[in-house]
């Protein structure tokens, strides 16, 4: 199955959820992708000491998960663009969308 999974959050319980459930498909043999969008671009700086949001990105990213960031949401932001993820545009996250069995958002 194709999964498109939206991160618009900034809060670092909910990405890690939404990361955990991420890597959950991949094992299961699914292909993920995963649109950093608003407040999402943000996942690199929300590590806490319970939700270790940067442990379960790079689990993702090792187990071929692929992972893209709204340019402009990056630019709002003010976040720096980094090696975990692609910077992408509207049409990425409408490609994404129109080409998954199922797109979830958190």
């Amino acid at each position: 199955m194709k999964m498109g999974v939206v991160i618009y959050s900034g809060d670092a319980e909910m990405v890690w959820n939404a990361l955990r459930f991420a890597n959950f498909a991949l094992a299961q043999g699914d292909q993920v992708s995963v649109f950093l969008l608003g407040k999402g671009v943000e996942i690199e700086s929300l590590d806490h000491e319970v939700f270790k949001v940067k442990e379960q990105l790079q689990a993702f990213l090792g187990g071929g998960g692929k992972v893209m960031a709204c340019g402009t949401c990056l630019e709002i932001h003010k976040v720096k663009p980094t090696q975990s993820y692609a910077v992408a545009k509207l049409e990425d996250l409408y490609r994404i969308i129109k080409e998954s069995d199922r797109a979830l958002t958190f």
